[in-house]
């Protein structure tokens, strides 16, 4: 059945049984997006067929190129809170799970507007791409490239479908209630984390614990917490059950975000996506900098402290000097603290987790696992097929063309044909 604007989503076409979901929760939810974002390109196209090129397929290819972590939380909180799952909860989880896709293309592209960065997944970063495509880095004036204005009506754009899915899934009057309210909290706490990271950022701050909130908002919460509430949501589950998911997954998040922040000093480009040391560049005060330096300063260690400060926000920091703060990292003992730190919090996990009721074996073991990998840096779909669009070509316009055809079809292009 197409979607039409304004109607609700009657599932008629892809209605799988929660066990094979289970099997390949990015796959199921990948389908749902690939067939969503489809008709969304084609409204676009009706538009304009430049919109629909530069904005709306940037929106879909991003969106079919991520890991599906939070839409999987979602899917294995509602298993935990509802194991036998009904058709409904199956269809708008995984419908809800997608909606979080595009949020996370909004949030993703807009972040490396603010940032600067160059690369994402290992490609340009949308807003480098447009200006490349456009080769006019000042078209949008002297406020800001054309780039980084058209990458925030891309993440605009994103956002706006997401909503758009959100209030287009069927659900009962008082599952709804609960979803929306999840959904509303979700959206604020990403956006508040983001702004103290930036706030951090300009003011220069050198606190733990604000990079220990920040790490909160915008990965603990947003991340892990909150898709395990929208599960939670979705199975109708009461007060009790949702507070020990949560509970379960803020810790997990907080590692999350820990293991990131190593992986941005310590990690290697070509598994991460994104050159090395980007966050030393920027300024970012991440937990593991504001742990070297407080060990510094513990230990007397001035020149190590001055070191740290000025390297910290230096866009023009050399690889050496990258490098010299890597072993101050090392020799501080940070690196090492901060490891330490995520074997706790994932201890953590796994506690409030046995310690939660009425929770199945499968459903728990799995979300132990999804725990362990988010905080180790792992791959989150533990072994199962990748989804087919994980691999997607440069924009219309650009060196390596999509394909011609309709919008419609040069999505299916983009998801290797399977739209079911």
């Amino acid at each position: 059945m197409r979607r039409t604007p304004g109607n609700r989503h009657v599932s008629g076409r892809y209605e799988p049984h929660e066990r094979s979901v289970d099997a390949d929760v990015a796959g199921a939810v990948g389908r749902v997006l690939t067939r969503e974002l489809r008709d969304r390109v084609d409204e676009a196209a009706g538009i304009d067929a430049v919109f629909a090129q530069d904005v709306a397929e940037r929106v879909a290819r991003f969106a079919l190129g991520g890991k599906r972590m939070r839409s999987q939380f979602l899917w294995w909180g509602l298993r935990a809170a509802h194991p036998g799952a009904v058709r409904e909860q199956v269809g708008g989880a995984l419908r809800i799970g997608a909606a979080l896709e595009l949020l996370q293309t909004c949030a993703l592209v807009h972040d490396d507007v603010m940032d600067g960065s160059a690369l994402r997944r290992g490609r340009p970063s949308v807003h480098r791409e447009l200006d490349v495509q456009y080769g006019s880095p000042n078209a949008a004036g002297a406020g800001g490239s054309f780039g980084d204005a058209g990458a925030i009506l891309v993440g605009d754009l994103a956002l706006a479908w997401a909503d758009d899915m959100v209030a287009d899934t069927e659900l009962a009057a008082g599952t709804r209630r609960g979803v929306l309210g999840v959904w509303r909290a979700i959206r604020a706490e990403m956006v508040a984390g983001q702004y103290l990271d930036l706030h951090g950022q300009a003011t220069g701050s050198r606190s733990a614990v604000r990079a220990i909130r920040i790490a909160c908002l915008k990965s603990a919460l947003y991340s892990v917490e909150r898709p395990l509430a929208l599960g939670a949501a979705l199975a109708g589950a009461d007060g009790s059950v949702t507070a020990a998911l949560c509970a379960a997954g803020r810790p997990a998040g907080i590692a999350f975000q820990l293991r990131d922040d190593l992986l941005s000093v310590f990690g290697d480009p070509v598994d991460t996506g994104k050159p090395c040391g980007e966050d030393i560049r920027q300024g970012k005060p991440t937990y593991l900098i504001t742990v070297a330096r407080e060990r510094a300063e513990a230990a007397d260690d001035h020149a190590g402290t001055a070191f740290l400060d000025a390297a910290l926000g230096d866009a023009e920091l050399s690889d050496d000097a990258l490098a010299r703060v890597r072993e101050c990292l090392v020799s501080t003992g940070a690196r090492a603290a901060v490891e330490a730190r995520i074997a706790e919090l994932v201890e953590q996990s796994a506690a409030h987790l046995a310690a939660a009721g009425g929770i199945a074996d499968a459903p728990r073991a799995r979300l132990l696992d999804l725990f362990q990998r988010v905080a180790a840096g792992r791959d989150t779909t533990g072994g199962q097929r990748p989804h087919r669009a994980e691999a997607v070509p440069a924009a219309a316009g650009t060196a390596a063309a999509t394909p011609g055809g309709t919008a419609g079809a040069r999505l299916e292009a983009l998801a290797g044909g399977d739209a079911r």
